[in-house]
This record gives structure tokens, sequence and C-alpha cells, in this order.
């Protein structure tokens, strides 16, 4: 790949060359199905029953045949049908039977009609109303047929998806095993939270923003801490990395002016690309491969590490982990303020999004500086504003990107 100190790359650009590379790293494996949430589908879920199973009613009321309603005369009641308790008994003609919802259907039966449209008398029931051959009855098969895809392979499984497989008797499920990253932060000046700060010390916040994003994508991390800038232990951390783990970010070190020593070290031990990127803020950023893993450098400030980890690298560690990887939702939004913009980069400002008299609005957070943190922790979506647009003023018609669940 090299070392890129041209032209800027285009974030699309950048994510494309990046996925072309990508495989899934992380095979398969059986797991209990209470001990599948988060994990990765390996393989697609083929339903092994019809389901419904059988034909059953869809409402409390009666079972009835249609024939025998032609009269409109009430009708007896030849017996009872409940959820796990099927009628079996002889159905006289111009009798009903009652019904309860999830009952089996007794064999004959055209229609179910709801209990609200039936009136009982000392003769039986009388039908209010006229039902239609198949009112009120699931149908075996109706929802999944047996043999049919269920899930597809690459699915995360959420807590929506657990309760069907469970529905159909599945106990175990094929996924792949998670996906484990390496995190390290680069630079003299970072220092462990909870101890004082001298005189040019900072605190070191991106390696708990990382760390909290691979924690919401099921990915399991080896945090190896803050590495200062000494080349026997940037190295030490690089092997380390590249032997227990599928990936390894780091966040500083790889803007123009730090990344001489860092693209010194990585390229040899691997292959390493530093880029430039058409977009703020997150303009530096480094991708490429050690010999086991493959490597993301995420820039130092703050919201820069956090806005490319959510543009890039969480897309390329999802295919890493074999999940599939929706793009995010974008939606049309009425600017509320004037926005600051200069052409040259896509911005990803930092907006607020709410319901206004004229439709879904949106105004920034305030400050859009990439070491301002707080612009980010009182947003719910980016501003995304096209490279080469400028300013904005209120009233505009701006893209937004409501804030996915990794972030919230």
């Amino acid at each position: 790949m090299g070392f890129d100190n041209g032209a800027l790359r285009s974030l699309e650009d950048a994510l494309q060359g990046m996925l072309a590379r990508l495989d899934c790293r992380c095979e398969a494996e059986s797991v209990p199905l209470p001990e599948a949430l988060d994990r990765v589908l390996a393989s697609d879920i083929l339903s092994p029953l019809s389901v419904p199973p059988f034909d059953n009613a869809a409402m409390d009321g009666y079972a009835v045949r249609l024939a025998d309603l032609a009269a409109g005369a009430p009708l007896p009641v030849a017996g009872k049908a409940f959820a796990g308790q099927p009628y079996d008994g002889e159905w006289p003609a111009g009798h009903c039977i009652r019904i309860m919802t999830g009952a089996p259907v007794p064999p004959g039966a055209d229609a179910v009609v709801m209990q609200e449209e039936t009136q009982a008398g000392e003769n039986g029931i009388t039908f209010l109303a006229h039902p239609v051959a198949g009112q009120n009855i699931r149908r075996r098969g109706e929802d999944l047929a047996q043999g049919s895809r269920v899930l597809e392979s690459g699915l995360r499984l959420s807590p929506r998806e657990l309760p069907l497989l469970a529905s159909l008797g599945i106990a175990s499920v094929s996924v792949h095993r998670p996906l484990k990253v390496a995190i390290f932060s680069t630079g003299d000046e970072l220092k462990p939270v909870g101890t004082p700060l001298q005189h040019g010390d900072i605190y070191d916040s991106n390696r708990y923003g990382v760390r909290a994003m691979l924690s919401r994508m099921g990915i399991e991390c080896l945090d190896l801490g803050i590495i200062p800038d000494d080349p026997a232990a940037l190295r030490a951390a690089f092997q380390q990395a590249d032997r227990e783990a599928d990936a390894l970010i780091t966040t500083g070190g790889v803007s123009v002016g730090e990344a001489d020593f860092t693209k010194q070290l990585l390229e040899a031990l691997g292959e390493i690309g530093f880029w430039k990127l058409a977009i703020k803020p997150g303009k530096p950023f480094a991708f490429g491969r050690l010999p086991n893993a493959w490597f993301f450098g995420l820039p130092g400030n703050p919201v820069s590490a956090m806005v490319t980890f959510d543009q890039l690298v969480q897309p390329a560690l999802a295919r890493l982990a074999g999940q599939q990887f929706a793009r995010p939702l974008r939606l049309q939004a009425l600017a509320a303020e004037p926005l600051k913009k200069s052409p040259g980069r896509q911005d990803f400002q930092r907006g607020i999004l709410s319901a206004g008299p004229d439709g879904l609005e949106v105004r920034s957070t305030g400050s859009q500086d990439s070491g301002v943190f707080s612009s980010l922790s009182r947003a719910n979506c980016y501003i995304v504003l096209e490279q080469e647009r400028g300013k904005v003023a209120a009233g505009e018609t701006v893209t937004v990107e409501p804030f996915s669940g990794l972030l919230l």
C-alpha cells in the first residue's frame, strides 16, 4: 500500500479498498441457544418444522362448518377445544365446537367465528355475522414452511431471534467464534485515568471509547494499555497483538509529523498504508496488515478516533467477524440554524435531531473541533455534509445519520 502523503482519499474509496481485502477470520463452532446472544450465525437456519405445525384458531370463539350456518338457526355446542387439548370427539351435523386461541381446528371446520360475534341461548349459539371460509384460522406452515430459510448466515443474533429459534425446537446453533481485537494507545503525554496530571499530560480517553464500541459489537478485546513512544516497547506491543489477536487498533501516531517512526516500525513488520481521508473529523488514518493480524490506526483526537471507528473500522471488523453489515440509515432534515462548513472534505458534524413543526430538524451541538468530545456526547446523530458543500443556511435541507447502537 505504501506511505501516501498525496491527495485526500474519499471515505467511500477508503472503505471499499479495505473491504475488498478482508474476509471472515472466525471459524464456526456450535453453542447452546442460551449462549448464542450477540453471536454471528455461521450458516443459514432452515426450519425443521412447519409453523404453525397445525391449523389452529386465531381467536376465542366457535369452529363452524359453513353449511351448518345456512339455515340461520342456533347451533348446539358439541364440545370444546383448548390449546394443548384438541377436541377429538364426534362432531354431529348442525353443531359447533367451542374453541380457544391456539387450539387445533377440528377436521372439517371452515371458519372460526369470534366470540364477540355470537350470542349464547337455550337452544345453542346464534351467529350474528356470517363468516367466510378460512376466517380466523391460522393454516399449517402459514408463517414458516418446513425446510424454508429462517435466518441467514452472517446475522448477529439479537433477543428477537432467540425465541424464534426456540419456537422451532433448535437447541444449538453454528456461530463464528468471536473476533479478537487488540488495542493500545500511544504517546508519552497519555496518562491513566485516576492518576495526577503533570504539565503537558492528558488522560488516555480514546481507548475507553474503542473498547466500549468493541464490546457493543460482541468482539473480544485484548487491552494492552498505553504504550510509550519507545521503539522496543512499541515493537513488543505490535508483536504481541499479532500473535494473540485477529486485528489491532491503535490511536495516535498516524498524523503528519508523527508517522515516520511508526511507519518504519510497521513496514518492518508488515504492510501498512497511511492515508489522508477527505473527511472531517478524521483526516489521518492507517490500514494494513501484520504477519497475522489486520491493522487499523486511528487519529489521536478523541472525536476523530470515534468517527473513523464508526464509519470505517466498524464495517471492516464486521467483515472479519463474518457478520452482515448494513449501510447506516440516513434521513433528510432541515437545518434549524446556520452551519459552518468549508468545501474540500466530507463533514460529520455532531447534531441533535428532533421533530419540528415542519418535520425533522437538526441543530449543532456547538463547537465541532475534533478535540471537543462533549460535542459528541450531547449528540444523537451526525450531520453529514457533502465534500464540496460550503456553509449551510438555516432552513436548508441536510443529510443526517442517526447514531446506531454502537454509539447510543
